[in-house]
């Protein structure tokens, strides 16, 4: 080739530049990452020619460097790799999209591995943030002639003959006014972070400081910013759990000590390695998404991972590292790809075999630490069928007195005592143990056990577990009488008609208060039992639940709080109270009669007032009397102070009467 040479960039269009400038790569960071990588790939190459005997030349101390001018504005990186000849720059610069990496790891497969480079289009990335680009270069072909290419970013570039003594690549960026942040070494010093800590050749960027003096001076020693090998190019064989600690901290050096790990290694049918740290999620509000980073052969790329791992996964942290995820052309984002399902479904099956094996070989420490991890056990059945399947085998039940069961020993330890009349086990739970006590402690008195189903997840969970679980079913603690909860036989309601019912519906409604729905019933619960009793409806509140939670279910997360008022008839103090009901309200008069089907409808229309007008009148006197019942107002309270739904006047009334009724009670 000619000592100096003009001509046009191989490129179908003049409008080249604006496209990789707005459009093909739009996180303009993202030009560092891609010249580190060049660097990178050049001197792997070198190596690997030196591996074949090709090059023949001493390879010296292979790194790469930056150097940044800030008052200048240009920025350097700076390798001593495989370099170009004139030949090689014409045919790999000025041939846009050209890769070299193809057919160079083609040619030496065996010696070299992790060429990060794919697409030919990186170098072209310097022209985001650059007025000028110049590339000085020097092949490692004994002769070889060194060269300067230079362009503005425009089609046109220059390329001439130089006098270069060492063998490798110098690219300068000659910075554009609006990048001028580029120049700031705090910048770069970010981006190398980001992008190159774990790339595998030493990376030099400005020199290690030492206090002095009162302030950080630079030393004589060279900064190296990136590990070369990181913790997963390593052998599980090799490491001690205080390695794999002490890597977590680096990566996350804010976040408390994971509760374990797993270190992936696969080389067929796809290369993949990693490690997937399990965090703690006891506090779900501080829950982490997105501390999953993708790695190409040690090149940062991205830590959305969303694609790559299920959605449940993306709880944990830590790294991924495959050349064989398909990226885009900027490595922005993945490609839809058989190979990306199939790196989930490896990935899925690692994280199951894990907890399987802890669960048979360290079962002790899984129930030390399942409260922080049964948020990811539960998302991970909820959301995966497959992983639901294996999970089956590992999952484990916590009750309210803290022991651990898998499914299949919880089914044992109940299934003597807590089968219904239908022989289907109910398997009761509690959501806050504290408050919910009186319930629990009621169905302990039956010889129940209780589960404690405390996570947010929960009224999805046990309705995957009613599917999962051959002939069971779960039922809240809080959710209906212990009676009810499993009954054994038919029950024996009271006989009462329906004009009592009606009574005793308004009755109790009178002083509740508003804004809920209610559902009025007389039960039979024995005289020792609560005068009332506040639930409601399992699938009602579960379903709310779930609705909040999303789900699908906005139906039921748009409706009134409702509850179910069951009224023990057998209770002395109901009793008492109904039978002044009786004394004190006149029994409701006898309603019209109802118009015949075929009359007028204004005459219907009358007949159905005139009723309506006996029922308001009645329904009036009752609400008085309940108005006026100390009793009843008690009893209610008290079943509504136990809901935690006592609240404003009415429990600073509530409290008024309670001191009236000790003072009655002690002092007269």
């Amino acid at each position: 080739m000619a000592q100096s040479t003009k001509g046009q960039i191989g490129v179908t269009t003049e409008n080249i530049f604006p496209v990789i400038k707005q459009f093909l790569y739009s996180d303009h960071e993202i030009f560092l990452r891609e010249l580190v990588a060049n660097a990178v790939d050049a001197t792997q190459k070198v190596k690997a020619l030196a591996a074949s005997g090709d090059c023949k030349e001493e390879l010296g101390d292979l790194q790469v460097r930056l150097e940044l001018d800030e008052k200048a504005q240009t920025l350097k990186v700076i390798d001593n790799g495989i370099g170009m000849t004139a030949e090689e720059v014409d045919k790999y610069i000025n041939q846009i999209a050209f890769s070299s990496a193809g057919e160079f790891l083609e040619k030496y497969k065996d010696q070299i591995g992790n060429i990060i480079g794919h697409f030919g289009l990186g170098f072209y990335s310097a022209f985001m943030v650059s007025k000028k680009v110049t590339i000085e270069t020097k092949s490692w072909k004994e002769g070889s002639q060194a060269v300067r290419w230079s362009c503005d970013g425009s089609p046109s570039f220059e390329m001439e003959d130089i006098d270069k003594a060492d063998r490798g690549t110098v690219i300068t960026l000659y910075l554009d006014d609006d990048s001028k942040e580029y120049s700031e070494k705090a910048r770069i010093e970010g981006l190398l972070n980001k992008y190159c800590k774990f790339m595998p050749v030493p990376i030099v960027f400005g020199k290690q400081q030492e206090w002095k003096d009162g302030k950080y001076v630079d030393t004589d020693q060279d900064k190296v910013i990136n590990a070369v090998e990181p913790l997963w190019t390593k052998a599980p064989s090799e490491l001690k759990d205080e390695d794999y600690l002490s890597f977590y901290r680096t990566l996350f050096p804010m976040n408390e000590e994971p509760l374990f790990w797993i270190h992936l290694n696969v080389d067929y049918p796809f290369n993949l390695t990693g490690i997937l740290y399990f965090p703690k999620l006891k506090d779900r509000v501080a829950i982490e998404r997105n501390k999953i980073s993708l790695y190409c052969n040690q090149m940062f790329v991205t830590d959305h991972v969303d694609n790559i791992v299920p959605d449940f996964m993306t709880l944990l942290h830590g790294v991924i590292d495959s050349p064989d995820i398909p990226l885009n052309v900027s490595r922005s984002y993945l490609q839809s790809d058989a190979a990306v399902k199939k790196i989930s479904t490896y990935i899925t099956k690692k994280v199951a075999d894990r907890l399987e094996n802890i669960f048979k070989e360290e079962r002790a420490q899984l129930e030390q630490k399942w409260d922080n991890l049964k948020l990811f056990i539960e998302y991970g059945m909820l959301s995966d069928e497959k992983f639901c399947e294996r999970a089956l085998k590992f999952a484990l039940l916590k009750n309210v007195d803290g022991k651990y069961f898998s499914f299949d020993e919880y089914k044992a330890a109940v299934e003597g005592l807590q089968a219904d009349k239908d022989k289907k086990l109910v398997y009761l739970y509690a959501t806050k143990a504290d408050d919910q006590y009186a319930y629990i402690q009621a169905a302990r008195d039956k010889g129940y056990d209780v589960l404690l189903m405390d996570c947010e997840l929960d009224a999805h969970y046990v309705n995957l577990l009613e599917q999962k679980l051959e002939n069971v079913r779960f039922a809240r603690v809080d959710s209906d009488a212990v009676e009810n909860l499993i009954p054994k036989e038919d029950k024996v309601k009271p006989e009462m008609k329906e004009d009592e019912r009606y009574d005793l519906e308004n009755l109790f409604k009178a002083v509740l208060p508003g804004g809920n729905d209610y559902y009025v019933v007389g039960d039979n619960l024995g005289a020792d039992a609560a005068p009332i009793l506040i639930t409601q409806n399992e699938f009602m509140r579960r379903y709310r639940e779930m609705s909040a939670l999303g789900g699908g279910m906005n139906f039921y997360g748009s409706m009134p709080e409702s509850y179910n008022i069951t009224v023990n008839m057998e209770n002395p103090l109901v009793e008492k109270i109904w039978a002044a009901k009786l004394t004190d309200v006149a029994p409701q008069a006898d309603l019209p009669a109802e118009a015949p089907a075929d009359a007028p409808e204004e005459e219907k229309t009358k007949a159905r007032e005139a009723r309506e007008a006996v029922r308001k009148a009645h329904r009036s006197d009752v609400e008085a009397f309940a108005q006026g019942n100390e009793i009843l107002h008690q009893i209610v309270d008290l079943a509504l102070l136990g809901n935690g739904m006592l609240k404003g006047k009415a429990l600073s009334d509530f409290i008024a009467r309670s001191q009236k009724v000790v003072s009655d009670a002690y002092l007269k």
